[in-house]
């Protein structure tokens, strides 16, 4: 068996993302700040954007849409349009921030890309993540590119049957080990952790014990020499 495909999270894990979100949830914060302070403000917030994700899915059309829904809640219906115009202004701007990518990335790629077919895999709003990855300037070296609406098990076994040689043989690296790990591991394919320094708290869970195809790194900059090593790994089985 040999390593042929790796799939690769997007937000956090090439490009920044959710400092763009916290840095609004603070803006949010402070146009609401006359109808409860900041943790009311924020886990209603938090309520609203989890019930709304099976209806708007991820991305930062849903999340304003869920700013709205709680600035019309925490206002008893009386939002002013002035707030309401705010947290429209800062949607748009979300949307037309600069992309940043995270240290590391175009180097970790182009070693990746030059050894393996690489698989974007991403979640989010559709024309946005498609900006992003235009706007990185990485688009170029992946073989494919998946914008889904969920990650499952069942969403890398049918990603990485159409784009690589089947989840055995391939390796999921991401941000999240709810979405990016987890999954990956019950799919079959090998699951790299690389956290940010900020995660989403719907994205959270505990790393699996011992198992024998998960890794933790601390930069994705460390990827390529991981993956060398659990290809010899597998050879001298």
């Amino acid at each position: 068996m040999n390593i042929t495909t790796v799939g690769l999270d997007a937000d956090d894990t090439l490009w920044h993302n959710e400092t763009i979100f916290r840095l609004t949830h603070d803006r949010f914060v402070a146009l609401l700040a006359e109808h409860g302070d900041r943790d009311l403000i924020e886990a209603r917030l938090a309520e609203t954007e989890r019930r709304n994700l099976r209806l708007y899915g991820y991305g930062v059309k849903g999340f304003t849409l869920s700013m709205i829904e709680t600035a019309m809640e925490l206002t008893g219906g009386e939002a002013p349009p002035v707030v309401v115009r705010e947290i429209l202004a800062a949607g748009r701007e979300m949307l037309a921030h600069p992309v940043e990518t995270l240290p590391g990335v175009d180097e970790a790629l182009a070693a990746l890309s030059e050894k393996y077919r690489l698989v974007l895999i991403t979640k989010g709003d559709l024309m946005d993540q498609e900006r992003k990855v235009a706007a990185s300037g990485l688009g170029d070296l992946f073989a494919a590119v998946e914008i889904v609406s969920e990650k499952t098990a069942s969403t890398y076994t049918r990603i990485f049957a159409r784009h690589g040689t089947g989840a055995d043989e391939a390796v999921m690296a991401g941000n999240s080990m709810k979405s990016d790990v987890l999954p990956a591991l019950e799919a079959g394919a090998l699951g790299v952790h690389i956290p940010y320094v900020i995660t989403w708290a719907h994205e959270l869970a505990a790393a699996p014990e011992n198992h024998p195809r998960y890794g933790a790194l601390d930069s994705i900059s460390e990827l390529p020499d991981w993956i060398s090593k659990q290809q010899s790994l597998i050879e001298e089985r």
